[in-house]
């Protein structure tokens, strides 16, 4: 490294701002953003405001009405390689139990609080950061930067699919997703099934006749429990593999009629997350789940069945880099730079089971090198969401960095 690239890392860090950083953040949790309500889109033109007030050119992609990607963009004068640091802009619900304000950001522990600050607001905010650090510390990049901040990615990754079909690319990139800034090279690719189980409706007094659908379910969802994917011989793959079965809806007819519970069902729902790894499809695994249950079906003639793909959500593909990469072993250093300590680095448990962007951005541009690391995940997705500030920090410190080793 020469004596003036050394001063423009320390220029840039310094200008990495502690407070403004969280201010940004809070902003953020303040701002409800589920995905498709007007919410998410709300947050994605105030965040367009923001980078600009910050210096950067601002693009608005647009799904569907009301619907945007922010891209903001510091442009390189030629002849660097290009960045992107991507994260999403949408939370899950926050669901019971919580004793601070999901939307009140509020600080106290030495965490920010709120619903969706680990799952991925925090990170967010330290890319804003870190670019604005660059912008303030007066970096000359040579190659592009772009801050992705994508929406839908609750819903399968609509906004990064979207980007990349729209033909956005950069030579190398980041996920920040929640790994507690763990280094994740290898994830597995979600993938949501719908299963139905339909029986025979009788009344009880007859239930000698009837084939109750929630009790032939029982049997489908120990089934999916013992069963396997094919294609992952690999340990490392194999573990990758998992099943959870989130919702389950039964009653009479496929309108699941529930007021009359003295006559047998004869409709169940289920709706599954699987999890594949890169050398397993999501054809492969429908045909593994469906096989399974006409094994099933061999030994109890009246499970009758339907099997298909969740019709709503983008499918994301797994993903895998190698940690011999020159980008992400200087990333590595740069970790250990901020923070003192070598970062966990691989196939990162549990992070290993995300389904991230990452799969959609090397599943339409092969060639662009890139990992998942992003502040939060011990806190991740639970009551009193929350993410510590000094993580937050050396985040938008890695980021920062990374912009200035990649691009200037």
């Amino acid at each position: 490294m020469t004596d003036d690239a050394a001063v423009l890392r320390e220029r840039v860090l310094a200008a990495v701002d502690a407070d403004r950083l969280v201010r940004t953040l809070q902003e953020m949790v303040r701002q409800p953003s589920l995905p498709l309500t007007p919410g998410e889109g709300e947050l994605a033109r105030k965040l367009g405001e923001l980078l600009r007030e910050r210096g950067l050119d601002v693009e608005h992609q647009e799904l569907s009405p009301g619907r945007y990607n922010t891209l903001g963009w510091l442009r390189g004068t030629g002849g660097g390689s290009s960045l992107m640091l991507n994260g999403h802009i949408d939370t899950n619900p926050a669901g019971e139990g919580w004793t601070k304000d999901p939307f009140g950001g509020e600080v106290a522990d030495g965490c920010v609080y709120g619903i969706g600050v680990s799952n991925m607001k925090a990170a967010d905010a330290a890319m804003i950061e870190a670019a604005t650090a660059v912008v303030q510390a007066g970096a000359a990049l040579r190659g592009d930067l772009c801050v992705a901040l994508v929406c839908g990615e609750i819903l399968g990754g609509q906004g990064s699919a979207h980007m990349m079909r729209a033909g956005t690319r950069t030579d190398h990139f980041i996920v920040g997703e929640p790994t507690e800034l763990s280094i994740l090279t290898l994830h597995a690719g979600p993938i949501e099934l719908w299963i139905n189980v339909i029986g025979r409706m009788r009344h009880m007094t007859r239930i000698e006749e009837s084939v109750s659908a929630i009790d032939k379910m029982y049997k489908v969802i120990e089934r999916l429990r013992t069963m396997t994917f094919s294609g992952a011989e690999d340990p490392k793959y194999a573990s990758l593999n998992q099943f959870c079965v989130g919702a389950i809806r039964g009653g009479m007819t496929r309108e699941y009629v529930d007021w009359q519970p003295s006559m047998v069902p004869d409709f169940c729902t289920i709706k599954v997350a699987g999890r594949i790894a890169p050398t397993q499809t999501e054809q492969s695994a429908v045909a593994d789940v469906i096989a399974a249950l006409e094994e099933l079906k061999a030994d109890d003639p009246d499970i009758e069945f339907e099997v298909g793909v969740n019709p709503v959500k983008e499918f994301m593909a797994p993903f895998e880099v190698s940690l011999d990469e020159p980008f992400v072993q200087r990333l590595i250093r740069t970790h250990e730079e901020v923070t003192g300590v070598p970062p966990r680095a691989g196939d990162v448990a549990p992070y290993r089971i995300y389904g991230t962007d990452a799969g959609h951005i090397t599943r339409h541009a092969p060639q662009t090198v890139g990992v998942v690391c992003g502040p939060g995940g011990k806190y991740n997705t639970m009551p009193d969401e929350r993410v510590e500030i000094d993580e937050l920090l050396a985040a938008a410190k890695i980021y920062a960095l990374s912009i200035v080793d990649v691009c200037a």
